[in-house]
């Protein structure tokens, strides 16, 4: 079994900035109800897991793994998405937060997730038109929507765990979860690298890319263009910024031909 790692090179700071926010973590948790025995997929730095259960973590990268906290699970297992090493409905709840693009085969991912799991299947995700309409990537970065090839949408994402249903996750001005778009009402933190480094869509452009965007974006800022152009979000306590979360039954999909 090969192990993508991809986030042993880009995945430094993410115990620090990419904490859990308690809005969206009360959205992501709800549906897991009473499962006792949860699997977290692409489980990361450990953000979102429920304390008060078993969670077995899904993680194929090691400088990920070295990031988990004390409050996070002890239980982690190496392992890629589209290869589980675990025997069919072993779980009683499954969570893939934010980690779904980056599965190298995302429908063997999903379909392992729904195999091991005989309950509900929590994916937090993105809507990629959505998110491509948001300041950052309109003004400043466009070229990450090319990241987004072959990134299923979330109905997708629905109808591959057997459907289930899609809500909007709304993203707080004051988040505290340093996604893509947690800044969108405070700007200048996307001038910090090592906030960059955290989100993924960022860390994963090219370096002169990213310079010369967050080189427009101070100059922006310094002058009010910024501000004078994004008036509207100076009051807004919260957006939707393409951000779903799909809540999928128990009912398994057919086999895919």
């Amino acid at each position: 079994m090969a192990v993508d790692a991809t986030y042993d090179s880009i995945g430094i700071g993410y115990s620090r900035f990419r904490q859990p926010d308690p809005r969206v973590e009360a959205q992501i948790l709800a549906p897991l109800g009473g499962a006792r025995r949860v699997l977290n997929v692409g489980a990361g730095s450990g953000s979102y897991e429920p304390t008060d259960r078993v969670v077995v973590a899904v993680e194929p990268s090691e400088r990920m793994i070295e990031q988990r906290p004390s409050t996070a699970s002890r239980i982690v297992v190496r392992a890629v998405a589209g290869d589980l090493p675990f025997e069919d409905d072993t779980f009683d709840a499954a969570m893939a937060l934010m980690t779904v693009h980056h599965w190298p085969d995302i429908w063997a991912g999903l379909a392992e997730v729904r195999r091991v799991t005989s309950g509900p299947v929590v994916v937090f995700h993105y809507d990629t038109a959505v998110h491509a309409q948001q300041w950052l990537v309109t003004d400043y970065l466009p070229s990450m929507v090319e990241l987004d090839a072959g990134v299923p949408s979330p109905a997708a994402v629905a109808e591959a765990l057997g459907g289930g249903e899609v809500t909007v996750v709304p993203v707080p001005h004051d988040c505290h979860d340093g996604f893509c778009h947690a800044f969108w009402r405070r700007p200048e933190a996307y001038l910090d690298p090592t906030v960059r480094a955290s989100i993924s869509g960022i860390a994963r452009s090219p370096a002169r890319v990213v310079d010369e965007a967050m080189a427009r974006l101070a100059d922006d800022l310094a002058s009010g263009r910024w501000q004078r152009r994004h008036a509207d979000l100076l009051t807004a306590e919260e957006i939707d910024a393409g951000y779903r979360l799909v809540v999928a039954p128990t009912t398994k999909p057919p086999s895919r031909s």
